[in-house]
Formats: C-alpha cells, sequence, structure tokens
C-alpha cells in the first residue's frame, strides 16, 4: 500500500546484511499482567488499602499493571483505535508533510533513520502529539476523539500518580503544582506487517521517560517486557488498560517504583495499533528523590530530554537515568 514507510528502501543495508546484530528472540514465556479493578478505590478503606497495596507491588516488583473499571467507556476507546486506522491509512507522503495535521510541527515518525545497526532500528510509525496541539488538528473527527480520550485518560493518571506518590512520600499535590494537563503527550502507534520480524524490532527496547504511561492497544498483541534477565509477552485484554511506570517516579521514589524496561515485536502477517498517554511534568519542574541519601541528582524535565536527545544523537540509544547517577 502507498501508506506504508519505505522501510526496505531506507533500510535495505542493513537488513542485508548477514553480519549484523543477532536475531531478535521471539521465543519468550506469555505473562499476565497484575490485574486491578479501580472501583475497588470506593468500596471502604478496607477494600481501598487493598487496592493501593495491589498497585504499589506492581509499580515495586514489576513496573507494569493493567486496570479495569477505570472510567473510561469502550466506545472512547475504539473510536479511537478506528481514527488511528484512518489516520495511518493515509498515503505516506501525505503523513510526512509539514502540516498535515495543521500541528505546530509535523509529528509524524517512522523507523530511525539515524540507526547504524538493526537492533538500533524500529519498524513502526507514529505519531507524537502535545496536548496543547490538538485544538488544531483540521480533521473535526479525529480533533473531537483525540480531545475526548486525553481528557479522560488525563485524570486518570493523576489519580494513580497521586495515590503512588503518597504510599513513597511525595505530597500529592505536586503533581497539581507540576503536571499541568497541557504538559503531556498523545503518541498513536501502528506496527505495520513486517517481513522482517524476526531481524527487528516494531519499537526497541527503551524505558519510557514520564511518571506514568496509560497505554491502549487492539488485541494483536505484541508489547514485551523485560524482568529478572528474560523478557516477557504480555497478554492482551480488551478490558483493560496498561500502565507502567517511567523513569520520572523511578528517581522521585528512589527506586522504590521500577521503570521496566520493554518493547514491542511486530507480526508478519497482522497490523498493531496502539495510543499511549504519557504523564508530564512542566518542562521547569524538578525531580527529587523521595528520602536521603538520594540515588540521583535532581534534574528538570527539559534537562532530562536534552541529555536524552544528545545521546540519542551521538549514539543512537537513549542512556536515561544512569546518566543522573549520584
Amino acid at each position: 500500500m502507498d501508506c506504508e514507510p519505505p522501510f526496505e528502501e531506507a533500510y535495505k543495508t542493513l537488513l542485508k546484511n548477514p553480519y549484523g546484530d543477532s536475531e531478535v528472540d521471539y521465543s519468550v514465556e506469555e505473562c499476565e499482567l497484575p490485574l486491578i479493578n479501580l472501583s475497588r478505590l470506593s468500596c471502604g478503606q478496607r477494600e481501598r488499602d487493598k487496592c493501593i497495596n495491589e498497585m504499589v507491588n506492581a509499580a515495586r516488583n514489576l513496573g507494569f499493571f493493567q486496570v479495569v473499571s477505570h472510567g473510561i467507556s469502550k466506545e472512547i476507546l475504539k473510536n479511537m483505535i478506528y481514527e488511528q486506522k484512518n489516520l495511518f491509512h493515509q498515503p505516506f507522503q501525505k503523513k510526512v508533510k509539514d502540516g498535515f495535521l495543521n500541528l505546530s510541527t509535523n509529528s509524524y515518525r517512522w523507523g530511525n533513520l539515524k540507526a547504524t545497526r538493526l537492533s538500533q532500528f524500529s519498524w513502526s510509525e507514529a505519531f507524537h502529539i502535545a496536548i496543547t496541539d490538538i485544538p488544531g488538528i483540521k480533521d473535526d473527527t479525529l480533533r473531537v476523539t483525540t480531545e475526548k480520550i486525553t481528557k479522560a485518560v488525563a485524570g486518570l493518571a493523576k489519580s494513580l500518580a497521586e495515590i503512588l506518590a503518597q504510599y513513597v512520600g511525595v505530597r500529592s499535590s505536586y503533581f497539581q503544582e507540576n503536571c499541568p494537563a497541557t504538559g503531556s503527550y498523545l503518541r498513536l502507534n501502528r506496527y505495520p506487517p513486517c517481513p522482517y520480524s524476526s531481524k527487528v524490532f516494531g519499537l526497541i527496547p527503551h524505558t519510557d521517560t514520564d511518571f506514568l504511561t496509560i497505554l491502549y492497544q487492539d488485541q494483536v498483541g505484541g508489547l514485551q517486557l523485560f524482568k529478572d534477565g528474560r523478557w516477557f509477552a504480555v497478554r492482551p485484554d480488551p478490558d483493560a488498560l496498561i500502565i507502567n511506570i517511567g523513569d520520572f517516579f523511578q528517581a522521585m521514589s528512589n527506586c522504590v517504583y521500577k521503570s521496566s524496561k520493554h518493547r514491542a515485536v511486530s507480526s508478519q502477517a497482522s497490523e498493531r495499533l496502539s495510543v499511549a498517554y504519557f504523564y508530564c511534568p512542566s518542562d521547569d519542574a524538578i525531580i527529587r528523590g523521595c528520602s536521603r541519601p538520594p540515588v540521583y541528582r535532581d534534574f528538570s524535565f527539559k534537562e532530562y530530554k536534552q541529555q536524552t536527545n544528545k545521546d540519542v544523537e551521538e549514539t543512537g540509544d537513549k542512556v536515561g537515568l544512569s546518566r543522573f547517577l549520584l
């Protein structure tokens, strides 16, 4: 289809190199993330405490959990996936054109043109959209659907962050003061069918920079997380949203919470769609460890982004929190 990015043409040298990276190991064990019913938060103090303890334990031990009864309607979620499909099936040359969505910057990304080896190359495309840019989307249906889902998940992200913060002694007002709704991002992801799925990732292994990520995905599957030196495939649940801890919560909690490495693998036969909401602070917000001695030095979101961009430019990879160790 003319909607597909020119992966094979752009990466033909890497794909044909028989001495490149070793093949991707897809023979991984499947796992089910802890499933937490958020309705229990309003079922009396005893049940609320049990629900919070389950979230805290998942954030400590795995860095991932999934939630149901989250208050976001199935209709909104299904409409978002439908609008994504329409968006990504536009011609490639149209998607890369400046002004395609009428945003302040072209948010369309695909692959990694700076990759020097297959392990740095993602067989995927995405629209990475600042919340402040959503009102400018010129397609009315896409704009309205995107506004609805971001409004819904923003409230959920704030509530979950406040609960997890209280456990490690961070005042819940921190998020009200430092994480305005306009500071977060939405990422619309598509993983096209990949004839080289044994050689390349759909999305390379990484950790998320933010406090929390809220992910909704279709039922194709492909998300994998790294734990105890092994990769595990996450089984999709059609009723659940996936929550994962980001770098900022690991730093703020002094490593009580875990920002776990994860990746996406592509299918040879099917495309996969997902939408991720990244709960972020303002650029000048300070990330500071909640206890002493701190594991990481204080830093701002702006400083972290600048360091990450520099590392990706120089090495092709995000280095992340290790840059800020004391």
